[in-house]
């Protein structure tokens, strides 16, 4: 008997490295290792160890969260939940920098800050930012960051309400697991009330076939 099943348990992977909040989240990491380096002390800050730390774990949360969401879709949304966390934490610190330094930070209606804006939003990954860094100060370097921030906080937003409403359609692995025994069964069933039916059709016909074969014989 040949079966063929629609219950699926392990939700489709996800394929992290191609999620476009995962790219910029990689680089901002990236660009935060560097401006720790040029505009930050090496020694006795521990801002430094807090932005690396903060950043790093924006990017990993969301590759945790990729690779858990095959077996559990809670655990996706709330390390994706956590990337985002981290990611407001740094976002808190570039503007603290700003801050503390009498730097600028970029206003929407600004000139400089709309064409930084569509330059993030067009360019995902560090190789696009990191012949940039050498060439620009820390007022550009830290609101550069912070639309990276927002830019990726946007996005992940939108992806966690597109879990949540899969969680609450689909279930979480239980459910699919129930699900998919469920389906299993019932095509099961199908097919035996099938085979009974075809069995039921078959006695039909041979009792059919013994009384042409009884009337063959008087004749």
């Amino acid at each position: 008997m040949e079966y063929d099943t629609k219950g699926k348990v392990l939700k489709k992977a996800v394929v992290w490295k191609e999620l476009y909040f995962y790219r910029k989240s990689d680089a901002l990491y990236q660009i935060t290792v560097e401006f720790c380096k040029r505009f930050l002390p090496a020694h006795g800050d521990r801002t430094v160890d807090q932005m690396v730390q903060a950043a790093r774990s924006g990017k990993q949360n969301i590759v945790e969260g990729s690779e858990d969401g095959q077996t559990s879709s809670e655990m996706e949304i709330k390390l994706m939940n956590v990337a985002r966390s981290s990611l407001q934490e740094l976002r808190a610190d570039y503007q603290d920098y700003l801050n503390t330094h009498h730097l600028s930070t970029w206003d929407a209606s600004y000139e400089r800050q709309r064409k930084l804006r569509e330059f993030c939003h067009s360019h995902n990954d560090f190789r696009d930012y990191e012949p940039l860094l050498s060439k620009i100060n820390d007022e550009v370097m830290a609101n550069l960051a912070l639309t990276l921030c927002h830019q990726t906080d946007k996005m992940m937003c939108a992806y966690i309400e597109k879990l949540e409403k899969q969680f609450v359609t689909e279930g979480g692995i239980k459910e699919r697991m129930y699900a998919a025994r469920t389906g299993y069964r019932q095509e099961q069933d199908a097919y035996m009330k099938k085979l009974e039916a075809e069995n039921a059709a078959l006695k039909k016909r041979i009792k059919e076939l013994e009384e042409e074969v009884k009337k063959l014989r008087k004749d």
